[in-house]
């Protein structure tokens, strides 16, 4: 037996086909029947301007319904699909659709019921989204017949790829507000994981230590000198890794830093407050700058970041006058800063590495400390936060060089 498919009956079901998939993208476009961006507001005004016309907008095609996202020269919201102009432009399936009033007008005169006025002239641009789907027309209307001017054509295709644009950013953007939400969930457990560890390490920390101190006091003179040496060891390893657990809070903590209010600060009192820190220590000079009023900065971050590359200077200074020099300059839109030591130095090959979380230089500090490589990656995270850059230039056994800058509001 032979079943013979009628042509017509072909197209009506690849017709509907392509229909549930137009819809389903006007979905995931999630284009809101209640709101109306000024955005397409001010496109739907240029396309009344280009064409000199009364009215002009932009419908979106539903269901059983066209609403209007935006117009000029009409108060109307939705009206039926069926026979409306942005259906016949969706079954034109042409790149414009124009009709003046001699050529169809039942069109017109069955418009006239939604519009309440007698419109002589339309044209139509459909917005095709990147797989060729019609997401909605660009329409302009007038009481007059028109043959519009083929610049003015272009001109409202132009407008319509605009609008194109604009409901493409909308649904990236929705896209991002969700990878954001979840990045930042994640990120809120990974610092309440690093918050339980971390008090989890240092308890017992506390203890290794103290009960290390108690046994070296207690037994003093009686350990040979191979069993002193292994506890200042033991001592000295539970201290670096209290340091690096303190280093893992501090650098997720930097986060609720950057949260805080942007304010007026006066530079010289910032950098007072943090050299008075230093005051106690007769080998040190900090030279900075006198009065200067930073305006609409995070002075919580700021200071954190001149606290971390101040004590950074002083911890890596073997010399016995150890000196900071700080200097600030602004350009139109940077605050410039430099933190000049003339400490250990290093090498210009890892200018860039000490940057990097849980990087070192396998250096220890003034006090045989090792570092964690936590500080200088928490800097460069704060000043990056801010609009800023930092780099570094150094000489081994000279000094280093740290400049950056956080971006002028």
């Amino acid at each position: 037996m032979i079943t013979v498919v009628e042509a017509g009956s072909n197209m009506e079901q690849k017709t509907a086909f392509n229909e549930k998939i137009r819809q389903s993208i006007l979905i995931d476009y999630n284009i809101s029947k209640t709101t109306t961006e000024e955005d397409f507001n001010q496109l739907t005004f240029l396309a009344s301007t280009i064409c000199h016309a009364p009215t002009a907008f932009l419908s979106i095609i539903d269901k059983n319904h066209v609403w209007l996202k935006s117009k000029t020269g009409i108060n109307i919201d939705e009206i039926e699909r069926k026979n409306s102009f942005a259906q016949l432009t969706l079954e034109s399936k042409e790149q414009q659709y124009c009709l003046n009033y001699s050529e169809n007008p039942q069109v017109f005169e069955e418009a006239k019921i939604h519009y309440q006025e007698l419109y002589k002239f339309y044209i139509g641009i459909p917005l095709k989204n990147a797989q060729g789907y019609i997401i909605g027309v660009l329409s302009v209307l007038d009481t007059k017949e028109r043959q519009l001017k083929k610049h003015q054509i272009e001109g409202l295709k132009a407008l319509a790829n605009q609008c194109v644009k604009l409901f493409e950013f909308a649904k990236q953007n929705k896209k991002f507000s969700i990878v954001q939400r979840k990045l930042k969930q994640k990120y809120q457990e990974l610092e309440k994981f690093a918050s339980v560890v971390s008090h989890d390490i240092k308890s017992p920390l506390a203890n290794i230590i103290s009960l290390t101190e108690l046994l070296k006091v207690e037994n003093q003179g009686k350990f040979d000198d191979e069993t002193t040496q292994y506890l200042n060891y033991l001592n000295e390893s539970s201290y670096s890794l209290r340091n690096y657990v303190d280093g893992i809070l501090s650098f997720y903590r930097s986060e609720h830093i950057l949260e805080k209010d942007y304010e007026n600060v006066d530079l010289h009192n910032l950098l007072s407050g943090i050299a008075h820190l230093y005051d106690v220590a007769n080998d040190v000079e900090i030279d900075f700058p006198e009065t200067v009023t930073l305006h609409h900065v995070n002075k919580a971050a700021l200071t954190q970041v001149f606290l971390n590359l101040v004590t950074n200077a002083l911890k890596y200074n073997s010399k016995d006058h150890r000196k900071i020099q700080i200097t600030f300059k602004k350009t139109e839109t940077f605050y410039h800063f430099a933190v000049i030591d003339n400490g250990d130095g290093f090498s210009e090959e890892n200018s860039n590495k000490i940057f990097e979380l849980f990087t070192t230089l396998d250096t220890n500090d003034r006090d045989g400390n090792p570092g964690s490589g936590i500080g200088l990656a928490t800097v460069k995270k704060l000043i990056n936060s801010m609009g800023g850059n930092i780099k570094v230039s150094s000489t081994l056994g000279e000094g280093s060089n740290f400049q950056f800058t956080i971006k002028r509001v």
